[in-house]
């Protein structure tokens, strides 16, 4: 049964009503398949490197999500694709593992090509086989014929197919080869099929074909070729997810693409658009009852893949359903979807309102009710909230994306907190000795915890990092908890270049434990200062949310 916005209970209907005004019913049309190459497309990607066990892990992943295909790599290109293959023999899965290589070299017979004989050693069911469609390919890059290009394509795949093989055709730079010489382009999969290829895939390899080319040449495709046809489609020019969608729409059995669309140059068609757009906008089924798993998987392989989260990602981003404008606010907290096109919940993100000088008073309510604050809405210090958030924003602050610093802010606010501990007096020593040696960073603290008072130095690789070493050791044998506390990134912004080295500047720090992460900021025109202001919110925020216990309707916290 497919996953709609409307099987979630508490959304308002109106989600419900406006999918059915676009002519969407409860019942999917079709099936379709859905093949992931993130582990041999998007590791080509520039910044990405995955090793054997990243690859497994990946591929867990994907199985869990309920893709139906995962091209496990080219075991004729790489030992640690032939160890993958190896690998994952041993991993029980639901989805069907590929193999992918390419049809023989032309000086080869198909018994003593070195590709075709690693393909069969991966011991995978499928192989998916790709061959030259553009005759500019056959003649400038293979330096063949275009007979030897068809003869390849059809004895490769007739080879792979009696040793007990399923083979899927790749047709490479299809529509660029179509556009050139459809004749031609018509015959590649016609071998392919004769040869007994199972499915054709129509490949946008340099991803320069517009949705209307799409449409017509897979209407055009689809009468000629007798077996299902799939689409893999390359982003170069901001047009994969349209046209893999496009081609569906079209007939278009199996669509293949990459989680968060990572690829070669500019990237793959992202499956975490396609499948969304394919379930919820089109009523074609896809992963089903999965969808909702979409965002941890697509944070997954961004972690595993360590690249910098896309925040404005469809979908899946934090930003993708995050409310900024005041008048936004105030309408989606009356009703979700005046501002959201699905149920954040669908798959699997959150509706995030954020902080800023932009905020009104209905968003710093519903804020501080996510904190167990309960503030009518013209309770006064909901309006000194706003002032206060619009001159620290004039001030230089951001809260958007140091959550953990507006909640302290709101808190102390409202005089529902007390700090952990209070701070003495600091001092950062930065020492250098010689010019080509590093430079020594040295930081003093001294902290009052009740009636105790703590004085630690340590070193580090920079003051910054000394000042975190030191603040850490004099407070974790008052809070052992602060050990499990890690700096996960640490982002220096100027405010005004005006004044050279002497401007403002704004430190925003992310830290983490072992089930969750947040934000905090600080700002001065001394970034000592501004990253002291920073670490303290995180240390604070980690003591309020290990020691935090929040009832339904608190009646300390209610402020009306």
């Amino acid at each position: 049964m497919r996953r709609t916005v409307s099987t979630l209970p508490h959304f308002p209907t109106a989600h419900q009503e406006a999918n059915q005004s676009a002519g969407l019913s409860n019942a999917h049309v079709s099936s379709l398949e859905i093949y992931d190459t993130t582990l041999r497309d998007g590791a080509q990607a520039e910044d990405v490197s995955f090793s054997v066990d990243d690859k497994v892990r990946i591929a867990q992943k994907l199985d869990e999500l309920g893709v139906h295909y995962i091209e496990g790599g080219w075991p004729g290109a790489n030992p640690k694709d032939i160890e993958f293959f190896q690998r994952i023999k041993t991993i029980p899965l639901q989805a069907t593992v590929v193999a992918f290589g390419s049809t023989r070299k032309a000086s080869n017979a198909v018994q003593k090509d070195q590709n075709l004989q690693a393909l069969l050693a991966a011991e995978t069911k499928t192989i998916t086989l790709f061959g030259k469609t553009w005759p500019l390919h056959v003649t400038d890059a293979l330096g063949i014929s275009l007979a030897k290009n068809l003869e390849l394509i059809e004895d490769s795949i007739a080879y792979l197919c009696e040793k007990g093989r399923r083979v899927f055709y790749d047709a490479e730079h299809f529509f660029d080869g179509y556009k050139a010489d459809p004749d031609y382009a018509l015959q590649t999969i016609q071998k392919a099929v004769k040869a007994g290829a199972e499915r054709v895939i129509l490949c946008d390899t340099n991803g320069g074909t517009m949705p209307w080319e799409i449409r017509r040449i897979c209407e055009e495709v689809r009468r000629e070729c007798p077996v299902p046809l799939g689409i893999h489609a390359h982003n170069d020019c901001e047009m994969a997810v349209a046209n893999s969608l496009v081609a569906v729409e079209m007939g278009i059995l199996q669509v293949q693409g990459t989680i968060n669309g990572i690829g070669e140059r500019c990237g793959n068609a992202n499956l975490c658009s396609i499948i969304p757009n394919l379930e919820l906008k089109m009523n074609r089924r896809t992963i089903s009852d999965r969808l909702s798993r979409l965002k941890e998987v697509s944070g997954f392989v961004t972690e595993i893949a360590n690249l910098m989260p896309n925040k404005h990602q469809p979908y899946v981003g934090d930003a993708a359903f995050a409310h900024k404008g005041g008048v936004h606010i105030h309408a989606v907290l009356k009703n979700p979807a005046t501002y959201e096109h699905i149920d954040p919940r669908a798959v699997g993100n959150r509706q995030r309102v954020l902080v800023s000088d932009n905020v009104g008073r209905s968003g710093v309510v519903e804020k501080a009710e996510a904190y167990g604050i309960k503030l009518t809405k013209d309770h006064a210090k909901v309006q000194e909230l706003v002032n206060m958030l619009k001159e620290r924003e004039n001030q230089g602050y951001q809260f958007e994306g140091a959550e953990g610093s507006f909640e302290l802010l709101v808190r102390k606010a409202v005089g529902h907190h007390t700090p952990s501990f209070q701070l003495l007096g600091f001092r950062v020593i930065v020492e250098k000795n010689q010019e080509d040696g590093p430079s020594l960073s040295e930081a003093t603290v001294m902290v009052r915890v009740g009636d105790m008072v703590e004085h630690t130095a340590a070193v580090g690789s920079g003051p910054v990092n000394a000042l975190d070493h030191a603040l850490r050791k004099s407070l974790e044998k008052f809070y052992p908890q602060l050990k499990e506390v890690k700096l996960l990134d640490y982002k220096v912004r100027v405010l005004s270049g005006n004044e050279g080295t002497r401007s403002k500047v704004r430190v925003l720090i992310e830290s983490g434990d072992q089930t969750d992460k947040w934000g905090t900021v600080g700002v001065s025109d001394n970034i000592i200062e501004a990253s002291w202001q920073a670490l303290v919110d995180s240390i604070e925020y980690k003591l309020l949310a290990a020691g935090k216990q929040i009832e339904t309707n608190p009646p300390s916290h209610s402020l009306s």
